[in-house]
């Protein structure tokens, strides 16, 4: 009997219908996936006999062979065969996702397989993304060119696109899979995206709290709520990871009080109808308030006495519980054991809860464990630089005993080197036996070479250039070399310099470095800038360091400078020499031209865990410069510095420092009215040194004030600020002294991402001891004999000052009937005379040791562009003369 059995199955319509028709894939919709297109069930009729197959012929393949067709398929030639047998080649077909349309006809035994294969994919479309950009996208997604397209990779790549825009916070995102049918069999995948709005948290909710506010506990969390006070926040995004996180924070908060019973019941993320925001419902169970019962040590380790240790537990009996106390407690220990050689120390706190007085009593079992040494050190991940830099900051060596301070001292050694990632720590393995234990240091090493080229504007230094060259870890020897260039209406200068950290691979540092610099003294005259002095330096400076304990180094140096201090000679000059009514007598006595051969050193003490950036330790050093070895200044300098970092928790770090100095002069004075310290040789205080005062602004000054003369027999001196300084300049002073304090502010993770770090500060200093300069005053202008107004005329030969002279009369109206009226001032200066003078009167301020005080904030950005300091400071307290300046900045500059 021969009977024609036809079975069909086509995908096509199903696929044009998700693919073309505008069918959207969103959060929501991905919980209810197409599911795979079933094989129509044939009509049913009697079970006809089985047959056995004759043939099987494949057509309308173009790519794939038929024999790679027919090897999915389970019918074979020879094979009996039924209905249900074709219905599971159907299936089998259909599973391969290789054919859009396929069919199966049987004529007697002659079985026919009849395919359209899927498209190949010719490219992969990504549209409508903006906040995502495709370096992110793409390497997510599955489907590629001269793939075969199925539908399964397509919905699989949507999923795998709206889940990365969950990541990014947008919840309402959808995207839309479009074909476009090429020739040859080809399609383009195209994928619309909508990104939507990002998912807020607008709400949470904490329920079952009674001891605690909600504001209390929200405060703890990393998730806050979307508003104008958290405008700039990165976390109110919801994101599933934080949530956990959140009810971590929740729990040690309250295990942090006390409540050792408390436990979250449930956390909820509920999103909004559109999408756009989340409410996040916290139900929790406090439970009861506990105190610490007794608390014991009990010690296996010969090293470790229990009754000892007991007295320097930090939590005492009928304390508040406090679990934060005990994970510390924990690692204290540990960290004892390691210095007595234990590394893995095995410390147990054993808790005893009663329930009735509510006390939690605890005991910290510390197990026998073996003395541990140092089998080896391992240095993984350094490709430029040499094993020995990395070594020979380690403070254990191999086969000492293994010592946990020598391993955290270690760690801020690498760190402070500014190689390696930040926060590198050191890996502690077991070694071949019990008693060994093997060191790991894994490092990634960052840029150590800058290029820097800058452009910028300061408040302080107008319009700036600067161009750099260093390498701090050159040929990766850990050798500092360094060129740089600087140009500013300030200040200019060149410098080479090099530092060889490690002499012969002994501790010894030594370096050098050659320079010239030119600097341009100035101050302002009601707000114009005028160059008072300028210092052009040439010179050189070698230096040599040793350490002496872990913490304390010894640096000694030389320097050999020749100095050249002058003025602009057409603006203070008067026949051929410095004129003192323009420059005044202290500027007049700082120009010359000097040779300083100096010789100085430093003792530092240094135990902070960062000199980048410290957290935590301290600094104290003590300096003393020498000059009079050779050359034309004689003097000691002597200078102290202190500085203490506190770690106070959550990022918050506060800094307090404090510094001095005096010099004391040898020989005589430069001449016979100036201070035995030169002008160029003293301190000076001001910005950027002490924020809230204008550069140079605290300490001894002249300002020169003008004279009112309008009423000749009673003139005036200008000091209402409305002609401050025909001169204001500074003096500086023998001694100084400064300190500060000063609070860092963590920010969110998207503001510490950008570089940002502000700070709260109140600075404290003053500049003193100097000789009182000799003042110049012209403010008496009336002459006795006739009582008219005179101005002042100098002769152009010996610069002696006198009185100009009485003018022709003058005739208003050129009437013989009326006279001439005569003049009343004095206006022509007499043969020999080339100037008038303009009444002044000199005065001189701020010799004072009175502190000066101000309080501000500031922030620095490491912005794209070069380093940024922006401060707004106010000055509590002030001397008369002082310069006062409540906005500076600087950008493209160190600071």
């Amino acid at each position: 009997m021969n009977s024609v059995a036809s079975h069909k199955f086509s995908a096509r319509t199903q696929l044009s219908a998700f693919l073309m028709a505008g069918t959207m894939l969103s959060a929501p919709v991905m919980a209810q996936q197409v599911a795979p297109p079933t094989v129509p069930a044939p009509a049913p009729e009697a079970a006809p006999a089985a047959t056995t197959v004759q043939s099987i012929t494949v057509v309308g393949n173009q790519r794939l062979e038929a024999q790679t067709i027919l090897s999915y398929l389970r019918l074979r030639v020879g094979q009996p065969y039924d209905r249900a047998t074709l219905d599971q080649a159907l299936k089998d077909l259909a599973a391969t996702e290789l054919f859009k349309d396929f069919q199966i006809t049987d004529n007697a035994g002659a079985l026919q397989i009849q395919v359209t294969e899927n498209p190949v994919i010719n490219r992969v479309i990504l549209e409508g993304n903006k906040r995502l950009k495709e370096d992110k996208i793409r390497p997510e997604i599955k489907l590629a060119p001269r793939q075969i397209f199925t539908r399964s990779k397509v919905r699989a790549d949507v999923a795998r696109i709206i889940e990365l825009y969950k990541r990014q916070g947008r919840f309402a995102a959808t995207v839309e899979p479009k074909m476009v049918s090429l020739d040859q069999n080809r399609v383009d995948v195209v994928f619309e995206i909508n990104e939507g709005p990002k998912s807020k948290v607008r709400q949470i909710n904490i329920i079952g709290n009674e001891k605690f506010s909600d504001g209390d506990l929200k405060d703890e969390m990393a998730t806050k709520e979307s508003g104008l006070l958290t405008i700039l926040s990165s976390n109110t995004s919801y994101d599933p990871d934080r949530l956990a996180y959140d009810q971590q924070k929740l729990r040690l908060f309250y295990l942090q009080n006390g409540y050792a019973d408390f436990r979250v019941i449930s956390a909820v993320a509920e999103l909004t109808s559109n999408k756009q925001d989340f409410i996040i419902t916290y139900v929790v169970e406090e439970g009861e308030r506990y105190k610490f019962g007794d608390v014991d040590v009990k010690s296996e380790l010969r090293d470790f006495q229990p009754e000892m240790l007991k007295k320097l537990l930090p939590m005492k009996k009928d304390d508040w519980y406090d679990a934060k106390l005990v994970e510390d407690t924990v690692e204290s220990l540990s960290e004892t054991a390691g210095l007595f050689g234990y590394a893995f120390a095995d410390i147990n706190p054993e808790f005893r809860r009663d329930p009735e007085t509510r006390t939690m009593q605890i005991t910290f079992n510390v197990a026998e464990s073996p003395r541990t040494y140092v089998e080896r050190i391992d240095v993984n991940g350094n490709t430029l630089t040499h094993d020995k830099v990395v070594r020979r900051e380690f403070r254990l060596n191999e086969g000492d005993a293994f010592n946990s301070f020598g391993i955290k001292r270690t760690e801020n050694r690498l760190n402070s080197l500014g190689y390696f990632q930040e926060n590198l720590e050191i890996e502690r393995k077991e070694g071949s036996a019990p008693d060994r234990i093997v060191l790991e240091t894994n490092v990634e090493e960052k840029p150590t070479g800058e290029l820097s080229l800058s452009a910028g504007f300061s408040s302080i230094e107008n319009f700036l250039l600067q161009a750099s060259i260093r390498q701090r870890n050159f040929r990766g020897l850990g050798q500092q070399l360094q060129a740089s260039v600087n140009y500013s209406s300030y200040s200019k200068s060149i410098e080479l310099g090099f530092t060889e950290p490690y002499l012969f691979d002994r501790n010894i540092s030594v370096g050098g470095s050659i320079y010239r610099r030119d600097l341009n003294s100035f101050n302002f005259i009601n707000n114009d800038r005028r160059t008072t002095f300028e210092q052009v330096t040439t010179g050189f400076q070698l230096n040599a360091g040793v350490p002496l304990t872990e913490f304390m180094s010894f640096f000694a140096r030389y320097s050999l400078n020749y100095d050249d201090v002058t003025l602009d000679r057409g603006l203070y000059y008067f026949g051929g020499e410095c004129d003192p009514f323009v420059a005044g007598r202290y500027l007049c006595d700082a120009i010359g031209k000097r040779t300083t051969s100096l010789v100085g050193y430093t003792l530092a003490y240094d135990d902070r865990d960062n000199r980048l950036r410290p957290t935590r330790g301290q600094s104290l050093s003590l300096s003393q410069d020498f000059a009079g070895l050779g050359g034309s200044v004689k003097y000691v300098r002597t200078r102290a510095n202190a500085s203490k970092h506190f770690n106070l928790g959550s990022r918050f770090i506060l800094n307090l420092s404090a510094e001095g100095g005096y010099i004391y002069p040898f020989g005589g004075r430069p001449t016979p009215t100036s201070d035995k310290v030169r002008l160029t040789d003293r301190f000076f205080l001001g910005e950027p040194q002490m924020r809230g005062f204008d550069i140079r602004g605290v300490g001894p000054r002249v300002i020169r004030y003008g004279v009112d003369n309008t009423d000749p027999a009673n003139p005036k001196v200008i000091t209402d600020g409305s002609d401050r300084g025909q001169i204001d300049d500074a003096l500086g002073g023998r001694a100084y002294y400064q300190g500060r304090l000063e609070l860092d502010i963590p920010l969110g993770t998207g503001a510490k991402e950008l570089g940002l770090r502000p700070s709260i500060f109140l600075d404290v200093g003053s500049v003193f001891s100097v000789k009182r300069p000799t003042l110049t005053t012209l403010a008496t202008f009336t002459d006795p004999a006739d009582g008219l107004t005179k101005n002042l005329c100098r002769n152009s030969t010996t610069g002696s000052v006198s009185f100009g002279t009485l003018g022709a009369p003058i005739d208003h109206d050129n009437n013989p009937a009326t006279p001439p009226v005569p003049q009343t001032a004095y206006t022509n200066c007499p043969d020999g005379t080339t100037s008038n003078l303009s009444p002044f009167e000199e005065r001189f301020f701020g010799d004072t040791w009175m502190p000066r005080v101000s309080i501000g904030a500031g922030v620095n950005w490491n912005s794209p562009f070069g380093p940024f300091r922006i401060d707004f400071a106010y000055a509590l307290r002030k001397e008369e003369g002082d310069d006062t300046k409540r906005f500076s900045f600087n950008v493209g500059t160190q600071f």
